[in-house]
């Protein structure tokens, strides 16, 4: 089953943002997701937090670098409290990465254009593809194990040794993370 959703309408809106925040909430085993622009908000990062800490796989393969230093950074923000959460994130620092997608249990993936954030699905014109079905599921699956392969792992005791100025630019970046 294939479902295409975009923003342009407030229903379309909501039926996105739930499908994504109940796939993740009634997840088993996993929960596998390539953003190049992360900016969760509370209810997004309470989801994946609660899947991790009821033993669902939950990676995150971020970028690296951005060509948005204030999204990139605003993302970023977020990445202690997940790791508290036994969230996992890795980053790839090889490519610019610009991948939106997600693959859960292996036969819920979505795939387009939207940064799977309730902003994005609000005011940008952004369009998905919600697919259903194991066969797309393992492609996105080898797409996603590709990705992990070429990331790096941030580890909690890691990420407490970023220095002051990543910290500063974090802060000042998640002030303005609703208009990223």
């Amino acid at each position: 089953m294939v479902q295409v959703l975009g923003s342009e309408a407030g229903a379309q809106v909501n039926l996105i943002y739930a499908s994504l925040l109940s796939a993740i909430e009634h997840a088993e085993r996993s929960i596998h997701i390539t953003m190049a622009y992360f900016v969760p908000n509370a209810q997004l990062i309470e989801a994946l937090k609660k899947a991790a800490h009821r033993g669902v796989d939950v990676r995150l393969v971020m970028p690296g670098f951005s060509d948005y230093w204030i999204t990139f950074h605003a993302g970023r923000s977020h990445y202690a409290e997940l790791l508290e959460g036994k969230v996992r994130i890795f980053e790839r620092r090889d490519a610019l990465l610009h991948a939106k997608t997600a693959v859960i249990d292996g036969v819920w993936s979505t795939v387009g254009s939207s940064n799977m954030d309730f902003r994005s699905f609000l005011h940008n014109d952004e369009v998905n593809a919600v697919i259903l079905g194991a066969d797309f599921a393992a492609d996105m699956e080898a797409m996603f194990a590709a990705d992990l392969q070429a990331s790096v792992e941030i580890t909690s005791e890691q990420w407490e040794r970023r220095s002051s100025f990543k910290r500063f630019k974090e802060r000042f970046a998640r002030l303005w993370e609703y208009w990223l």
